[in-house]
């Protein structure tokens, strides 16, 4: 196992990123305007179907519940019988293939009970798929430049998503289509360069290996419990993630039930995308200096006053466009430092099993 010792310090990056770096990366690009509608467009759609009655906040709460539940339960088995040779990029492809194809069901004249379990699908599809990527970057970078690549996946992808994110709005059914078709074209480099380089067992040995998942689980589980930094982290990783799921997934409705108009809600939180790029960039250039460790709290720090802001002081438009931005300050750097430090710390040749305990932690 790495010594999980090492990534607090700091280390030196080259400017340049390879070619499968950078294809790595684009995935980020095109699964990012899924992300955007289901921020910024879909729950104001699905408003629009509701009865005049209906509560969006608690429908839209549900469903984002529901699509984390099934992605925390999943992914840990998923991710043991991934970790065998050639199996990641199988699973990485079922669960993309599902979201694009529940993305285009969505263009359809759907009453608001049907729209919200496609929705819930195509949710499953997309973090599923995110699972499996998010373990591929052990496989793509080494741990020395993980901080580097893992921003830039997140940094171009909110800036990918900003300059997508006019044609979302103007047009909500089409954006669905139109959302699948970027969302493919922008995998198709990552697929045609992946290799799977860590795995606990051959394809000869796959049989025995699904055959042996559970004991392979218990055996992980007990592994995380005696490695200490790795526990604490989870844990911390528990508390805080769930703030930033939380405003991601329900800044709009909570938005739209303040009152607040939905033209500024959408062109508020394309702003954020804007603010995100750059600060994803400058998060893995200070990593570097300072170390990993310390960027994620002082990025978690900011981000409970942001929380507290929004909880207490948000009332109007303009409240709202100020959170926007603080938001795009700092949510990028927790994401993006979160994923690659946890990529030093866990054993590469588990890496996905590993990735499946990080999402039940990310998503509970």
């Amino acid at each position: 196992m790495t010594d999980p010792t090492n990534v607090h310090e700091p280390v030196p990056q080259s400017a340049k990123l390879t070619a499968r770096e950078k294809k790595w990366i684009i995935y980020d690009v095109g699964n990012s305007a899924f992300v955007l509608l289901s921020t910024a467009v879909i729950p104001i759609y699905a408003k629009s179907l509701m009865p005049a009655d209906g509560n969006i906040v608690s429908a839209w709460g549900y469903a984002q519940t529901i699509a984390s539940l099934v992605i925390a339960l999943l992914m840990p088995l998923l991710g043991s019988i991934a970790d065998v040779q050639g199996m990641k990029i199988k699973f990485f492809l079922g669960f993309f293939g599902t979201g694009v194809v529940t993305c285009c069901a969505m263009a359809l004249p759907l009453t608001w009970l049907p729209f919200l379990v496609v929705y819930i699908l195509a949710t499953i599809g997309l973090n599923g798929s995110l699972t499996f990527y998010d373990s591929m970057l052990i496989d793509t970078t080494s741990n020395e430049r993980m901080d580097k690549v893992s921003s830039h996946g997140y940094g171009w992808g909110y800036i990918g998503s900003t300059l997508f994110g006019w044609s979302t709005a103007a047009c909500t059914r089409a954006s669905f289509i139109i959302t699948a078709i970027w969302w493919v074209a922008f995998t198709i480099p990552l697929l045609t360069s992946y290799r799977q380089v860590h795995y606990r067992a051959t394809r000869d040995q796959l049989g025995s290996a699904v055959r042996g998942t559970f004991s392979e689980l218990a055996g992980t589980f007990g592994k995380i419990v005696k490695n200490k930094p790795l526990w604490m982290f989870m844990i911390a990783f528990f508390f805080y993630i769930d703030a930033v799921n939380t405003v991601i997934s329900m800044s709009t409705s909570y938005g739209a039930e303040l009152g607040i108009d939905s033209t500024q809600l959408v062109v508020a939180l394309l702003v954020t995308q804007f603010v995100a790029f750059p600060c994803a960039i400058l998060y893995g250039r200070l990593a570097a200096r300072f170390g990993c460790k310390a960027m994620i709290t002082a990025a978690v720090v900011a981000y409970m006053c942001i929380v507290f802001f929004a909880a207490f002081f948000m009332k109007s438009a303009v409240e709202f466009w100020i959170l926007a931005i603080l938001v795009g300050m700092f949510q990028c750097g927790i994401q993006a430092l979160s994923r690659s430090y946890y990529g030093k710390i866990i054993p590469k040749d588990h890496a996905n099993e590993y990735y499946g305990f990080y999402d039940i932690f990310g998503k509970t």
